[in-house]
């Protein structure tokens, strides 16, 4: 079947979706985005995305396009429209069109919203072929990596550098060595004194809906995480390394810059048991999100 997008009001084939041409987004990226899981047609912390989506918005002073009603019936109808089960829903809201100029438009222009949906595969039922390896790599974007804005270059040319290099992912870092996150990711280590740990919110990473939702479960589980930078260095001298994503779930990094992690260790090379202990808490959430549970408010 064919699939169907949101655009503006209107439902259209995925295939004659269009925005106009000087809408800002297309512009200037003036705009923001969200990627939602969904599992059993249940969209997963859908609170937690759309309450990102709100402040994003508010960081750039766009007004919201609609309310969080209507949206999230917009949202349902899409997922309805597409007979999706399991998949990803892209939502993205834009300042909307204007003659093009690089201050506000006065008046201000409606906001453009967009949805879109496709199907996955399903999630991974085990830990097995789940892994990846990473390179490290300058962290040239914006100042304020906390709005998940549609400006994403420079996370194109990292990620870019990272498939040339073989690799999954783009591990960023910035000029004291301090590292952040990853191109698309949030990124985790266990540390060499077996702390698990990454970075804490501000401006300098996006606050990941996944990374939000495991904080949440590692707190009820009583299971001792810190949220403290670390270090190139600290990196390379992990025990484990970890990324998360509403898209890579939970994925163990194996090698950095062609290194493996936790050399020395019985999981070199493989998945560690703190991966493990965090995909299996991620995988339950998840169960019990799509079976109506508290992670699919």
């Amino acid at each position: 079947m064919s699939r169907i997008a949101y655009v503006d009001g209107r439902y259209v084939p995925h295939a004659h979706a269009h925005v106009h041409i000087e809408d800002r987004g297309y512009q200037f990226a003036d705009g923001v985005y969200e990627v939602i899981l969904l599992l059993g047609g249940r969209p997963i912390d859908a609170g937690l995305h759309l309450g990102r989506l709100a402040r994003s918005l508010a960081e750039l002073a766009i007004p919201a396009p609609v309310g969080d009603a209507a949206l999230t019936r917009i949202i349902a109808e899409v997922v309805r429209r597409n007979r999706l089960r399991d998949g990803l829903f892209y939502l993205q809201v834009t300042r909307g069109v204007a003659r093009r100029d690089h201050g506000f438009p006065r008046p201000a222009p409606r906001p453009t919203l967009v949805l879109t949906a496709r199907r996955i595969p399903p999630f991974p039922t085990s830990l097995d072929g789940w892994q990846a390896s990473a390179i490290t790599h300058p962290d040239q974007r914006w100042a304020r990596c906390d709005i998940k804005s549609i400006a994403l270059l420079p996370n194109v040319l990292a990620r870019q550098a990272a498939r040339q290099a073989g690799a999954t992912e783009a591990i960023l870092f910035g000029p004291d060595g301090t590292v952040t996150e990853g191109a698309a990711t949030n990124i985790w280590i266990v540390d060499a004194e077996g702390v698990l740990r990454t970075h804490p919110l501000g401006h300098a990473i996006l606050p990941g809906c996944t990374r939000a939702a495991l904080l949440g479960l590692l707190e009820r589980g009583n299971i001792r995480h810190e949220e403290r930078a670390f270090s190139l260095d600290e990196l390379r001298a992990a025990r484990e390394v970890m990324l998360s994503s509403a898209t890579s779930y939970i994925k163990p990094i194996v090698a950095v810059d062609g290194a493996t992690v936790g050399q020395g260790l019985p999981h070199a090379g493989r998945a560690g048991p703190v991966a493990q202990l965090l995909f299996d808490l991620f995988a339950a959430h998840v169960r019990a999100a799509g079976a109506g549970g508290p992670g699919g408010k």
